[in-house]
């Protein structure tokens, strides 16, 4: 199957870190479909030969594993192309046209990795020069829109012309492995499905910690915050896939239409809950890596009297028969003391212990999903008690663990996030992709969130760099006589 990939932002940061080297690891894997080429489309005045070689230096500062040798780059190189153009030009996307239209592949994908603000204006663009046919599909990057109200403008702006299966909202969350194993855990095993519901389980607990503060995108995140940046789209999303039901077959639309319904099942916000359930935080100055770190406002870009949120914790419950009393609770942020992005499901202990343990948890299935990736089972065990008399068996119980580790497990076979959603793009499978309904209903729940902050005069808690976040957070989770994980 041929096709074309057209990479808007083609020469940005997000290309060149994420996209080009998802799309060379493609081609290594030989996955990456026969009779394709790459153009990237920037304003950049560069001929074909001057973009492959600004690639090729690009490459040099991804990791060791993903650098293509001079020999595999030079294949590579064969199918990438450069168009400039100016966005705002009607001209510009008449003369992508006529380079798309010599070609006449099978399939169109357009990549539209640019500040959202242009969505709209690139949606039009692309219809008034005849590229929105069906077999062109469309790549949209987060975030899509400010809020409740900018997300529904952009979707209505691209559904005048593109049809809802020619839209890939893109999560690369959805990507990972350990997020696509989670679904083939539930839905491919009977061993979890039957206790997956409140009688079985405690609570459950949403963390994606980065120890990384800011960086150079101070001005982007004064814009933009912890709740939209992480909690409106990977952190549902994550949640979604833990609490839905199971859907009557793998098609997108089935899951889809599961995932939605969780979302609508949120409860809503109050008044008391948004005070009682949700804590923001901001780093300040501290110790990461061994180094001192600046605080969030002393970061390059940043308001010096920011307000903005890098640390946000809440408490919520779905509001159905399955998950009915189960606390869930969402945690992510930056300068955190370390990097973790992990799903625990903690157990309810046995109704009726007949051992001792001194063990404060008891059974949890951890998802974790970066840095490491893979399954762990908590699970209590009797061990031998050497202070007993020989034969004699302790009756206290220790804590075992089962571990997956599926870098160990399946190696050089594991699909990265950006490379598996890229070539479902190219194949047009939806099932890993955001449907306009389910964006917008996410943006709903958290809206009254960014309301309510809009009104507080007191600012987001402080938390040194480095630690876990704001006290506050735990002492959230206590009320319900529950811990963090790292607590435990």
């Amino acid at each position: 199957m041929s096709f074309d990939l057209v990479m808007f932002g083609g020469t940005g940061d997000l290309a060149w870190r994420k996209l080009m080297p998802a799309l060379f690891q493609a081609f290594r894997h030989g996955t990456l479909p026969e009779g394709g080429r790459i153009i990237g489309v920037g304003r950049d005045d560069l001929s074909h030969d001057q973009y492959r070689a600004l690639i090729q230096s690009r490459f040099e500062k991804v990791e060791l594993a993903k650098r293509p040798s001079a020999e595999e780059f030079a294949r590579f190189a064969a199918i990438l192309e450069f168009v400039r153009m100016d966005l705002s030009k009607a001209e510009d996307y008449v003369r992508l046209a006529e380079t798309l239209n010599a070609r006449n592949a099978d399939g169109i994908v357009m990549y539209v990795a640019t500040a959202p603000s242009l969505f709209t204006n690139v949606c039009e663009q692309l219809a008034a020069s005849g590229l929105n046919s069906p077999k062109v599909r469309i790549v949209l990057e987060k975030p899509l829109g400010h809020d409740l109200a900018s997300n529904r403008a952009i979707n209505q702006t691209v559904s005048r012309f593109f049809a809802e299966e020619q839209v890939y909202r893109i999560d690369h969350y959805l990507g990972k492995p350990s997020v696509q194993n989670l679904f083939a855990m539930r839905f491919g095993n009977a061993l979890f499905e039957p206790l997956w519901r409140r009688e079985h389980i405690a609570n459950i607990q949403i963390t994606i910690a980065e120890d990384l503060g800011v960086e150079s995108r101070g001005a982007f995140y004064e814009t933009t915050g912890a709740l939209r940046d992480m909690v409106q789209n990977h952190a549902l999303q994550l949640l979604c896939a833990i609490a839905m039901e199971p859907p009557i077959n793998a098609g997108a639309d089935a899951i889809r239409d599961e995932k939605l319904k969780v979302l609508r099942s949120l409860k809503p916000w109050t008044q008391e809950t948004l005070k009682q359930d949700v804590v923001r935080g901001q780093y300040s100055a501290g110790t990461s890596g061994g180094a001192k770190v600046p605080g969030y406002r002393e970061e390059t870009g940043v308001n010096p009297q920011s307000n903005t949120e890098t640390f946000v914790a809440l408490r919520t419950e779905i509001a159905n028969w399955r998950w009915a009393g189960v606390p869930f609770y969402i945690r992510t942020g930056k300068r955190l003391s370390g990097r973790d992005a992990r799903i625990v499901i903690n157990f309810r202990p046995t109704p009726h212990a007949i051992f001792n343990s001194n063990v404060g948890v008891g059974n949890r299935l951890v998802i974790n999903l970066q840095p490491k990736d893979g399954l762990e089972l908590h699970l209590l065990a009797q061990g031998q008690d050497n202070r007993q008399t020989r034969g004699s068996a302790s009756q206290t119980l220790a804590p075992v663990q089962l571990d997956l580790d599926f870098d160990k497990r399946f190696g050089s076979e594991r699909v990265g996030a950006y490379e598996r959603l890229l070539l479902d793009v190219i194949d047009g499978r939806l099932n890993l992709f955001v449907r306009s309904d389910e964006q917008e209903e996410a943006w709903r729940w958290v809206e009254p969130m960014l309301e309510h902050w809009a009104a507080d005069t007191t600012g987001p808690r402080l938390y040194a760099a480095g630690t876990w976040g704001p006290s506050a957070s735990s002492a959230m989770i206590a009320r319900d006589g529950f811990c963090w994980s790292e607590e435990s």
